[in-house]
């Protein structure tokens, strides 16, 4: 039997908001960046879907999102981007999959271990230009070039960096950044193989970083209907150019109660009712990923319709008041996100909520809940 929550994965919105991307992209190629089980909307049924729609690559973080790709039958370049390690090495080259490396340790390994397997293994090199995260930085950049070159079996198939605040609407520390990829790139050309990729541009670096498309782009949030700068960067397109969100969480009424004004509701009577009210209840808590910070805070939607969260948030129950909506009955749908009617409730909306990025409630709600994965083109 089917549990009353449920997160509905759009295949169709994510086709539309891939090929938004490949347009801005240009002639650079699209990473589609799948990581974290694809923000939460399932690694696996995504990655097919962009693949079929011209991904170049796809990105993880670790060995074992590459593994789980393959045994399911995906065949493009997939990248590790949060690094190797001599541990991870032998998996990854067993399994094709592209190791990033961040600085010189993991190259010995991969080194030896590429030349027992009798393949020469292209790496792509991580660059520290302004994220202050990762990465080898360019003063000693020339170095890992050289070290890579030294390897029998290794070569530098490409060079990446990150924009740490490609988000914002100064876009000044994006420039200064790139700018200082690029001019690390031009510092050590001569090293380089002449089909060497480089890419920078992640979401926010696509919308709206200007050249910072390079060889291939890696698109993430902006794959699954958000942008990078939340609502402001909605607001900057048209109707046919605007992102689609991909997820939808829903869940169905439990019990309807009729509550006297001045009545403490839920742990600790953190709301107390000014009027005679009527609370229904949903099988929704911070064990499906709505968390407790959202009590008295969200808004959900019950026949297109919105409805204050009222209440502690507790581990199993939500309790929603319905007073204002007519004839309100167990086993309707309410939405937590999406859409109902022409109403909507988005994850940035509920990440203002929560005081965090849509990307966290994407990743809790999907991960957290069972997931329906609905290509509107087979039914």
């Amino acid at each position: 039997m089917e549990s009353l929550n449920r997160v509905e994965i759009s295949a169709e919105a994510l086709r539309h908001n891939f090929n938004i991307c490949k347009k801005m992209a240009g002639e650079a190629g699209v990473m589609a960046m799948v990581k974290a089980d694809a923000y939460g909307h399932g690694m696996v049924d995504c990655a097919r879907v962009l693949a079929a729609e011209g991904a170049a690559a796809f990105g993880v973080a670790e060995v074992v999102e590459g593994v789980v790709l393959r045994k399911a039958g995906l065949t493009l370049p997939v990248f590790i981007l949060a690094g190797i390690i001599p541990d991870t090495v032998e998996t990854a080259l067993h399994h094709d999959l592209t190791p990033v490396i961040v600085d010189d340790e993991a190259i010995q390994a991969l080194d030896a271990t590429a030349g027992r397997l009798q393949k020469r293994v292209g790496v792509h090199l991580k660059m520290d230009a302004g994220m202050g995260r990762q990465g080898t930085v360019p003063a000693d950049f020339r170095r890992l070039v050289d070290k890579v070159n030294a390897a029998k079996n290794l070569y530098p198939a490409g060079i990446l960096a990150h924009l740490p605040m490609a988000d914002a609407a100064d876009g000044r520390h994006s420039a200064m950044v790139l700018d200082v990829f690029n001019r690390c790139i031009a510092s050590v050309r001569d090293d380089l193989p002449a089909t060497c990729c480089c890419h920078i541009a992640n979401s926010g670096g696509l919308f709206t970083v200007k050249d910072a498309q390079l060889q291939m782009v890696r698109p993430g949030i902006s794959l699954y209907g958000y942008y990078a700068d939340g609502e402001s960067g909605r607001a900057k397109y048209s109707d046919d150019e605007l992102l689609q969100p991909v997820m939808r969480f829903v869940s169905r009424i439990l019990q309807v109660r009729e509550v006297a004004s001045n009545s403490g509701l839920g742990y600790g009577h953190l709301f107390t009712t000014t009027r005679p009210s009527k609370i229904a209840l949903i099988p929704v808590g911070y064990e499906d990923g709505y968390l407790r910070c959202l009590s008295n805070k969200a808004e959900v939607l019950v026949r297109g319709q919105r409805a204050p969260v009222v209440g502690r948030i507790s581990m199993n129950l939500t309790m929603v008041d319905v007073t204002e909506i007519k004839d309100v009955s167990v086993g309707e749908e309410v939405v937590l996100l999406g859409k109902s009617g022409d109403a909507e409730v988005n994850a940035d909306e509920i990440a203002s909520w929560m005081e965090t990025i849509s990307y966290e409630v994407l990743c809790l709600f999907g991960k957290m809940n069972n997931r329906y994965f609905i290509d509107e083109r087979r039914l």
